[in-house]
């Protein structure tokens, strides 16, 4: 078996931790309990590119035990859990291509090893793998019968080529199934991110000024668990509506370039390119703490903010102390990139339960219905969302009213007035 790990021998903490993890997926263990007397994947070669971390191990396995061939590697240089890693390799018989720190030289190459496999479904978190199937393996996108993705920033893309109408094969939109954007995105990052930038500068978040540009569900996740720990938060947006949202909510909103003298943290969640930039990192106070929890780095203008600097130096793992010609100091946090699996865990494998449990029915149903699909985005069918969000009701005990007959027809009717 082909493989590209940091160390087999890590494979027995990997081993306890996955087990762990799954200890908390009850929707995909039921998922799984069913794939593996079904097999509804038989035949089929995958390969997903995601984060590989205790929670995506599990999904993985749940697609090998519904009779799937599949390959993984990294979606980021830096999200990879080594011991994972390893433990997919040696203990779950799952081909794998991540190392944690890959630079991007290697990160692409585990990209093509996992092509390589010649799959018939793609499995993305940020698009990078749909991308590749439309460039520089663009002689392969005719074997894809289907892809899904993860990611707000993956769909953003995948629709764009939608638009221009260079998609080659049919995508399931995961991120915008309800019971994963509606929880992953917004409790997941939200947690997750704070854990991320606490854990590589051990702040007090509390009585801190904290800036989320972007009020998106990640965002309002970041802003919510950052007022819960003592914070002033300040939204930056760029959508009338979603700024009104924030406001609302009881947030201070204004542009980015007031926020900016103002900030002891900043944490961008927009999907956009250099939301912080130059002119914002020349305006912060000294000590400003810089982070970024949407998918790829551009959302901070780093080559800006070096020109800007006459010193920099790694300071403590996970942080990049910036010196500016004028003598104050701004810290970058995990490079600019997702800071939440950089210097942390990522989210919890509660919520991402449902996410995974989204990705593995998208993936049966590309393979049961990918002949009627055309080439275009597709959301997560509304009866999948459904029995996701009510499996998950009783894994945790929790009942719910169904209608009455009376209630029905009164819904369905226009008789009845006052």
């Amino acid at each position: 078996m082909k493989y590209h790990v940091k160390d087999l021998k890590l494979s027995g903490k990997g081993k306890d931790r996955i087990e762990w993890a799954e200890r908390s997926m009850p929707v995909l263990r039921l998922i799984k309990n069913r794939f593996q007397k079904e097999k509804p994947l038989k035949g089929i070669r995958m390969a997903a590119c995601l984060h590989i971390t205790t929670e995506t191990a599990n999904l993985l396995i749940t697609l090998k035990a519904g009779g799937a061939d599949v390959h993984a590697c990294a979606s980021n240089p830096l999200s990879t859990q080594d011991d994972v890693a390893a433990a997919l390799v040696k203990v779950y018989g799952i081909p794998t291509y991540s190392i944690k720190g890959e630079d991007r030289k290697t990160y692409y190459k585990h990209l093509y090893s996992a092509l390589d496999a010649r799959p018939n479904i793609t499995m993305d978190d940020g698009a990078d793998l749909v991308s590749e199937l439309h460039s520089a393996r663009a002689a392969q996108a005719s074997e894809i019968i289907g892809s899904t993705e993860e990611t707000t920033t993956g769909v953003i893309r995948l629709r764009a080529m939608e638009k221009d109408d260079v998609l080659k094969f049919p995508v399931v939109a995961v991120n915008d199934a309800k019971t994963k954007h509606l929880f992953d995105n917004r409790y997941g990052t939200g947690q997750s991110t704070m854990d991320g930038i606490i854990r590589a500068t051990n702040l007090l978040i509390a009585g801190s000024t904290v800036v989320v540009p972007g009020y998106g569900w990640c965002g309002r996740g970041v802003a919510m668990r950052a007022k819960g720990l003592g914070a002033r938060v300040i939204v930056t947006e760029i959508d009338p509506m979603k700024a009104l949202e924030a406001v609302m909510d009881g947030f201070e909103v204004m542009p980015i370039a007031k926020a900016a003298p103002q900030g002891d943290v900043f944490v961008t969640l927009t999907g956009d390119i250099h939301v912080i930039r130059k002119e914002h990192f020349a305006k912060m106070k000294d000590g400003a703490v810089v982070a970024n929890s949407g998918h790829f780095n551009v959302e901070l203008d780093l080559v800006g903010l070096k020109r800007l600097s006459k010193k920099v130096r790694n300071i403590r793992d996970f942080v990049q102390e910036f010196t500016l010609k004028n003598g104050r100091k701004v810290f970058v946090l995990g490079e600019g990139r997702l800071i939440n699996l950089a210097a942390a865990e990522g989210h919890p494998a509660s919520v991402m339960d449902m996410s995974f449990a989204n990705q593995a029915l998208a993936a049966e149903y590309v393979t049961k219905n990918h002949d009627s699909m055309e080439r275009k985005v597709y959301s997560v069918p509304e009866d999948i969302d459904n029995e996701i969000a009510r499996l998950k009701l009783k894994a945790i005990g929790v009942a719910i009213d169904t209608l009455t007959a009376e209630q029905q027809h009164y819904l369905s009717s226009w008789e009845m007035g006052t």
